[in-house]
């Protein structure tokens, strides 16, 4: 059976091409998937699923069966803007096929889990397979703004709740099985502004701030390490202030920190390396999470703070056992077992609800968020394969 699938799979090839170019050629940055949504919703009822719909975040939703065993395969639809378009050599929004390749922004990040999800269910659907279970193919919305939260309302206001849920975001065909956490930090200062000509009156909270940003560059040195996930992190992405005028004394200043978190590292942990470097400093400073609270398409607010939990599951689990061994069956081949350096939904579906979960994703990471971003259409046909055969 499982050659069988592969041998759909690649007959599938035009017809999943051209889908995925169609929804690469929708815009659908985060908040505004509407459209995109639609294509989606539409192509999955033309295909076969049994059932269709989206949640109050706008996620779009489609069923396959109704077995006792329950996984989901999720792919966020939404993308990161385009950046200097100076970079591209194309329009990142007319997808176009060249030398095997898809090309447009969102192809490897990640429509491409889309598409081959959706042609894995028009697999599954004609072959028979996955009796056993009932299958979601989720097209999750505002992943690349704030990871999980769309998988957060799925899962505490829907009552969707799978046993397993098979992450689509890029492993390069890899079987990966977690990755490191984050979270997003604000530290801000005050100072006492005056006239620029006599800094000497005032106290500028720019200097102020100088011993912590150095504290932080040198904690970045000695952050915990994990084997298989590796090293934490921090950076300052930002830093600002303010002061009444160019002329004046910056009277606060404030710095953003992108925290990646390994195996151990925790909000509390993070938070309490910061206080530390601030009271070795001498200052008093507001050391806060920032909270995400951007209304989707549909409107709503769901709030969260920006606190992402770190996962990953054993290389023996039975999640892990199973996409090995049907890995091998497809593509007769020895899987790589891996991790991603970003982050993804599992950072709420696993994270911070314990229901474990596998990636595998076509497409390449390094091509996440960069200019001229392209995906292999082998990869998409591999995928969608896969996927099949998992429930098979």
């Amino acid at each position: 059976m499982t050659h069988q699938i592969l041998k759909r799979a690649l007959e599938l090839r035009p017809e999943l091409a051209k889908f995925m170019m169609d929804i690469i050629s929708i815009p659908s940055l985060s908040g505004g998937e509407k459209k995109v949504v639609e294509r989606i919703a539409d192509e999955m009822r033309r295909v076969g699923f049994d059932k269709v719909w989206t949640d109050g975040l706008g996620s779009v939703i489609g069923q396959i069966g109704n077995g006792p065993k329950k996984i989901a395969f999720d792919a966020h639809i939404d993308t990161v803007d385009v950046g200097n378009r100076d970079l591209w050599s194309f329009d990142p929004f007319k997808a176009h096929e060249k030398d095997g390749k898809i090309f447009g922004r969102g192809a490897a990040d990640q429509k491409g889990g889309m598409a081959s999800m959706v042609y894995a269910g028009k697999i599954i659907k004609e072959l028979g397979l996955g009796k056993d279970y009932t299958i979601y193919m989720v097209g999750s919305v505002m992943e690349e703004d704030c990871d999980g939260l769309c998988w957060q309302h799925l899962i505490k206001e829907e009552g969707l709740r799978p046993d397993l849920v098979v992450l689509t975001e890029p492993t390069s065909l890899n079987i990966y099985r977690g990755h490191r956490g984050r979270m997003e930090i604000e530290i801000t200062v005050a100072g006492i502004s005056c006239h620029g000509s006599a800094p000497e009156r005032g106290v500028n909270a720019i200097y102020k701030m100088a011993p912590v940003i150095s504290g932080i560059e040198k904690l970045n040195g000695r952050l915990a390490t994990d084997e298989f996930l590796g090293k934490g992190t921090i950076t300052i992405s930002q830093i600002r202030s303010t002061s009444p005028s160019l002329c004046a004394v910056a009277d606060s200043c404030g710095i953003y920190l992108d925290r990646r978190l390994t195996w151990g590292e925790t909000e509390q942990s993070a938070i309490g390396e910061l206080r530390e470097i601030v009271s070795e400093s001498g200052i008093k400073a507001d050391i806060r999470v920032p909270e995400y609270r951007q209304a989707a398409y549909t409107g709503k607010v769901y709030p969260t703070k920006k606190y992402y939990t770190t996962w990953k599951i054993e290389d023996d689990h039975p999640a892990v056992v199973r996409a090995k061994e049907k890995f091998a069956l497809v593509f007769d081949a020895k899987p790589k077992v891996d991790k991603w350096t970003f982050s993804t939904n599992g950072v709420a579906i696993m994270g911070m609800h314990e229901i474990p979960c596998i990636g595998f994703g076509p497409g390449n990471e390094e091509q996440a968020h960069a200019p001229n971003e392209w995906i292999e259409i082998m990869h998409l046909v591999k995928a969608a394969a896969f996927y099949a055969a998992y429930v098979g």
